[in-house]
C-alpha cells in the first residue's frame, strides 16, 4: 500500500489528518461506534490488558508511518508478547477491518441514494445515462443496441474468498442492525434495543473462529453462492429491469409510462456458474457433485418462484366486477378445475369472485409441485409457467387494469424470464489432456480406466440435466488449455460416443497462456470444420463462445504484455467473426485482484478491443467478488448497471471509432512497452531459484492451510512455479505487501519510451481507454503496495540482489506512472479511494508485523511442534486479517 513518506515527510502527519477530517461524518460516526463496541467486547474478553497492547500497536504503526519512531520499535513490541497475546491482537485488527469494511460499504449506500435525486439528471454509469446518451444517436441505434443487449456473470468456485460462511454471515446481520439503528424515525427505547443486539453481534463476531478448520467440499461452495442469490439476486434483477423500462420512456411523449405500459425493457442479464461443475484440477468436482449441484440451484430458484408467485397472487385481491377475467382465463380456470377439482376450490374459498387472484395461487402451487416432483401437477418447463403468467397479465390488461398487469407481476415474469427452473447456466470446465487420454480409450474400445469413465458419467449428468430442467440449463463445455480445433472436437466425440442420450453441447475454447491467445483465431478457424459446431453455428443463429483467461497469462508474461496480448487476440476474433459471419461473445476469465485482470468492470468494458464487445459481455465473478458486488441489494444493482452502462457505450460505432483510431495512433508505442515489459518481467521470474525465493519470502505455501476452497493450489503435485494457480500466486504477493503481479515490468516498459516520448505517453493515457485503464490498474496496485514493509518480506529470502531488483522496479514503475498521469502522489485523482487506502495502511502495517513474527520463526526452523503450530495460527490469522485490510486476495 501507498506509504505516508510518499509525499515529503514534514506534511505526512498534515494529510492524515486531513484525510480524517475529509471522511464523511456518517462514515466516521459508523467506524467510531463499531470500534468502541470491539473494545468493549475485547476488555469483556480479556481485560483492559488486551485492550491497551491493540492500542499500544496501533499508537506504534502510526507513529511509524509519520516518521516518529523506527520500524524496529513496532517490531520489538509485537515480538515482545507471548503467541497467545500475538494471536489475539491479530484476531482483533481482523475483525476491526471487516467491521470497517462493513462501515464503508453502508456509506457507499448511503452516497448511491443521496446522488439519485433529480429523475431529469441521470447518474453517471446508470442505465439512464447510457439510454440518454445512446438515444443521442437517434432511437433506431438505442433499439439496435438494446435488441442484442447481454451480460453473462458466471460465478466460480475460485478460493479467493479468506472469510468462512459463519463470519460472512455474521457481518450480515451487523449491517442489517447497523442499517436499522441509522434510521432516524427510531425511538429511543428502539435505539437502546438496537444497540444492545448490534453489541450482540459484534462481540459474537469476535468469538467466532476467524478461519475454517475442515477443507470446504464443492457443494459447501454452491451452498455458499447461493445466500447472494437467496438475499440479493433475486431481488434485484427485476429493479434493473424496471429502472431500464423507465429510462425507454420517452421524454415528452404522451401515453403511460412504466409499470402502466407492456414493458420495452427485457430480461438480458443471465447468470451462469462454474461451481460444481468445474473439474479442472478439482478431483472433488465428480458427475454426481454436478448432479447435486444443479439439485440445490434448481430448490432454490423455485422456493423463490414460489414465494414470489405466492405473495403476488395473495395481493392481487382485484374483484371480478372491476376487473372481469377474459374467456381466455375463465377457460383455463375451468381446465384447472376439472384436473384439479379439491384445490380449485379451496382456492376458490379463499378467493371468492377474484379468478386472477385463484388462477395465480393455483400458479404458484404448481411451481411448489414442479419442486416436489409431482408429476400431476409440475410444470414441465419454465415456459409453460410463463404463458400461465402472461395469460394473467393479458387478462388484467384487457380489462383495463394496466398498472395490475405491468406492475409486480411483470417483475416475476423477468425473475422467471431470467432464472428458468435452473437459476444459473451450469457450465462444465475440464483440461484439454484429460479428454485426450479419454478419446484414446474410447477409440481403442475401452478397457475404460476411471478417469475416462468419469468424463463420460460427466456427460450422461448434462444430457440428465437437460431432460430435467431443459438444454439451456447446463450446455456449455469449457476446454482449458485449448491447443488446437482437435481438443474442441475430442470433447463432441466423447459425447457422440454416448449414442442417442448424448446431450446438447457448445464446447467453449478456452485460451489461457500467451502462445494459446495467439493462436485462437486458427483454433476458431479449425473449429468451423468440426461437423457438430457446423450443426450448433445452424441451431444457434451462428453463435459462437470463446472463453480468454486473464490469469495465467499475466502470470506467464507479466501484467503489461498480457493486457496486450489479451487486447491484440480481442482484436484478432472480432475481425475473424466479421469475417465468417458470427455471432461471437468473448468470455474474460477475469479474477478479482488487479494481478488477475481484476478493477473496475466498467472501465475494463470500455478499454476493450473496438468490435469485440457488440452488447454481449461475458465474465467470471470470483470467491470474494460474488460478496462484494451482490452482497447488498443496492450495490449489486450497481454493478449491474454500471456493466450495462459500459457495454451499451463500448457497443456503439462512436465509441468504437474513437478507440480504434487511439489503438491505431498509440499502438507501436505500446508495443515497445510491452517488449521491454515482458522482458523485465521473464528476467525476474527466470532467475535460478526464483520459485524457493518467492516461497520463502510470502506465506505462498500456508495459504493452502486457510482451507478457503475444494481446489488444491497446484494442478499437478509438483512444486514448479509452473503449476502454481495464479490464485495463490497472486494472494501470496498481496500478502507481502508489494503486489508484485499487479505492476512489474511496467517501469522498465515506460522507460523504454519515456526520454523521448514522454510526451507521447501523457497523449496515449489521455486518448486511449485501454493504455488509460493499463495505467490506472497499476497505480491503484502501486498505491496497495508498502514498500518499507514489503522489503522486510523480501530479506527473509536471503537474495539480497534479487530485493534490490524488485524495489529497484517499483520505484522506478511508481515514478513512471506518476509522470505520465500527471499525478503529484498515487491515487490523487481518487480521492474516496486514496483515503480508505492511506487511512488503512497503518491497521494492515500491524497485520503485518504480526505476519512477519511468525514468518520469520518459521522460516528459520521451528523444533518444537507446539510452537510450530501457534506460529502457524497467528500466520494464518495475520493472512485472513492482511487479506480483509486490502480487501483483496487473489
Amino acid at each position: 500500500m501507498a506509504t505516508e513518506t510518499d509525499a515529503p515527510t514534514e506534511t505526512a502527519p498534515e494529510r492524515r489528518r486531513a484525510l480524517r477530517e475529509e471522511m464523511p461524518e456518517p462514515l466516521r460516526r459508523d467506524v467510531r461506534l463499531l470500534g468502541a463496541m470491539l473494545g468493549d467486547s475485547l476488555v469483556e474478553y480479556g481485560g483492559r490488558e488486551l485492550l491497551d497492547d491493540v492500542e499500544r500497536l496501533r499508537r506504534a504503526v502510526i507513529d511509524a508511518r509519520r516518521g516518529l519512531v523506527p520500524v524496529d520499535e513496532v517490531a520489538a513490541i509485537v515480538n515482545g508478547w507471548s503467541l497467545e497475546r500475538a494471536e489475539q491482537v491479530a484476531r482483533a485488527f481482523t475483525v476491526y477491518f471487516h467491521l470497517t469494511n462493513l462501515a464503508e460499504e453502508h456509506h457507499r449506500i448511503r452516497t448511491l441514494r443521496e446522488r439519485d435525486t433529480d429523475p431529469a439528471v441521470p447518474v453517471k454509469g446508470s442505465l439512464a445515462a447510457a439510454v440518454q446518451r445512446v438515444r443521442e444517436m437517434g432511437e433506431h441505434r438505442l433499439a439496435e443496441v438494446l435488441e442484442g443487449l447481454e451480460f453473462r456473470p458466471v460465478f466460480t468456485a475460485h478460493p479467493t474468498e479468506a472469510r468462512r460462511r459463519a463470519v460472512v454471515t455474521a457481518i450480515m446481520r451487523i449491517s442489517g442492525l447497523l442499517e436499522a439503528f441509522n434510521d432516524p424515525r427510531l425511538g429511543a427505547a428502539e435505539r437502546v434495543e438496537l444497540e444492545r443486539r448490534l453489541r450482540e453481534e459484534v462481540d459474537r463476531l469476535w468469538r467466532t473462529a476467524l478461519r475454517r478448520r475442515t477443507q470446504m467440499d464443492p457443494l459447501d461452495e454452491v451452498r455458499t453462492a447461493m445466500a447472494a442469490f437467496d438475499e440479493t439476486i433475486f431481488r434485484v434483477l427485476p429493479q434493473v429491469y424496471r429502472t431500464l423500462d423507465a429510462a425507454l420512456d420517452v421524454p415528452g411523449e404522451p401515453g403511460p409510462a412504466t409499470g402502466a405500459r407492456p414493458p420495452r425493457a427485457r430480461a438480458y442479464v443471465r447468470f451462469g456458474s462454474w461451481i460444481g461443475g468445474d473439474r479442472d484440477g478439482n478431483p472433488y468436482v465428480t458427475a454426481q457433485v454436478t448432479r447435486e449441484a444443479m439439485l440445490i440451484q434448481a430448490e432454490h430458484v423455485l422456493r423463490a418462484l414460489e414465494n414470489a408467485c405466492t405473495r403476488i397472487g395473495r395481493e392481487l385481491t382485484v374483484a371480478e366486477d372491476t376487473t372481469p377475467a377474459s374467456a381466455e382465463l375463465r377457460n383455463a380456470l375451468a381446465a384447472a378445475r376439472t384436473a384439479q377439482p379439491r384445490r380449485i376450490a379451496e382456492i376458490a374459498q379463499r378467493s371468492p369472485g377474484e379468478p386472477h387472484r385463484q388462477y395465480l395461487l393455483f400458479t404458484a402451487e404448481r411451481i411448489a409441485a414442479t419442486r416436489l416432483r409431482d408429476a400431476d401437477l409440475a410444470y414441465g418447463s419454465p415456459d409453460e409457467l410463463l404463458e400461465d403468467l402472461r395469460l394473467v397479465q393479458r387478462s388484467l390488461a384487457a380489462a383495463g387494469a394496466a398498472r395490475q398487469a405491468y406492475g409486480e407481476l411483470q417483475h416475476l415474469i423477468w425473475q422467471t424470464e431470467t432464472f428458468g427452473f435452473h437459476l444459473a447456466e451450469l457450465e462444465i470446465r475440464q483440461h484439454s489432456e484429460i479428454h485426450e487420454k479419454a478419446l484414446a480409450e474410447v477409440r481403442a474400445g475401452g478397457p475404460y480406466s476411471e478417469m475416462t469413465e468419469e468424463v463420460l458419467e460427466t456427460l450422461r449428468v448434462v444430457a440428465w440435466i437437460q431432460r430435467r430442467f431443459g438444454v439451456r440449463a447446463c450446455r456449455r463445455y469449457v476446454v482449458s488449455f485449448t491447443r488446437s480445433a482437435d481438443d474442441i472436437a475430442a470433447v463432441h466425440e466423447l459425447a457422440a460416443s454416448l449414442g442417442d442420450r448424448a446431450p446438447v453441447l457448445d464446447v467453449v475454447p478456452l485460451f489461457e497462456t500467451g502462445e494459446d491467445l495467439e493462436r485462437a483465431p486458427s483454433v476458431l478457424e479449425g473449429m468451423l470444420k468440426i461437423p457438430a459446431v457446423q450443426r450448433r453455428l445452424e441451431e444457434t443463429g451462428r453463435r459462437l463462445e470463446v472463453m480468454l483467461g486473464y490469469s495465467d497469462s499475466a502470470k506467464q508474461l507479466g501484467p503489461t504484455s498480457a493486457t496486450l496480448r489479451l487486447y491484440d487476440t480481442q482484436e484478432a476474433l472480432a475481425a475473424w467473426a466479421a469475417r465468417n459471419d458470427v455471432k461471437l461473445t468473448l468470455f474474460h476469465g477475469r479474477g478479482g485482484s488487479l494481478g488477475r485482470g481484476g478493477g473496475p468492470a466498467n472501465r475494463a468494458i470500455l478499454a476493450q478491443a473496438p468490435g469485440s464487445v457488440a452488447g454481449r459481455f461475458k465474465v467470471t465473478e470470483q470467491g470474494e467478488v460474488i460478496f462484494a458486488r451482490y452482497g447488498q441489494q443496492q450495490i449489486a444493482k450497481r454493478h449491474v448497471e454500471q456493466v450495462t452502462n459500459a457495454v451499451m457505450l463500448a457497443s456503439t460505432p462512436d465509441v468504437e471509432a474513437r478507440a480504434r483510431q487511439a489503438a491505431d495512433r498509440f499502438r507501436p508505442l505500446a508495443d515497445r512497452i510491452g517488449a521491454a515489459a515482458k522482458d523485465a518481467f521473464r528476467s525476474l521470474i527466470e532467475t535460478e531459484g526464483f520459485a524457493e525465493w518467492f516461497a520463502r519470502i510470502s506465506p505462498l505455501e500456508e495459504i493452502s492451510e486457510l482451507r478457503i476452497g475444494s481446489r488444491p493450489s497446484r494442478r499437478k503435485a509438483a512444486k514448479g512455479l509452473e503449476d502454481l494457480r495464479a490464485i495463490p500466486w497472486v494472494f501470496a504477493w498481496t500478502q507481502t505487501r508489494i503486489n508484485l503481479p499487479g505492476w512489474y515490468g511496467l517501469g522498465s516498459g515506460l522507460a523504454a519510451v519515456s526520454q523521448e516520448g514522454l510526451a507521447e505517453l501523457k497523449e496515449a493515457y489521455a486518448a486511449w481507454p485501454l493504455f488509460a485503464a493499463m495505467l490506472d490498474n497499476a497505480e491503484m496496485s502501486l498505491a496497495k503496495t508498502d514498500r518499507a514493509i514489503a522489503e522486510r518480506y523480501l530479506a527473509l529470502g536471503g537474495r539480497p540482489e534479487m530485493t534490490e531488483t524488485v524495489l529497484a522496479e517499483y520505484d522506478r514503475t511508481r515514478s513512471l506512472v506518476l509522470a505520465v498521469t500527471g499525478h503529484e502522489r498515487l491515487l490523487e485523482n481518487r480521492r474516496v479511494l486514496s483515503r480508505a487506502v492511506e487511512l488503512r495502511n497503518p491497521y494492515v502495517d500491524a497485520l503485518s508485523h504480526l505476519q512477519l513474527r511468525a514468518l520469520t520463526a518459521l522460516r528459520a526452523g521451528v523444533t518444537d511442534d507446539a510452537e510450530r503450530e501457534r506460529l502457524q495460527e497467528l500466520l494464518l490469522l495475520s493472512v485472513n486479517g492482511v487479506a480483509a485490510g486490502l480487501q483483496n486476495t487473489g
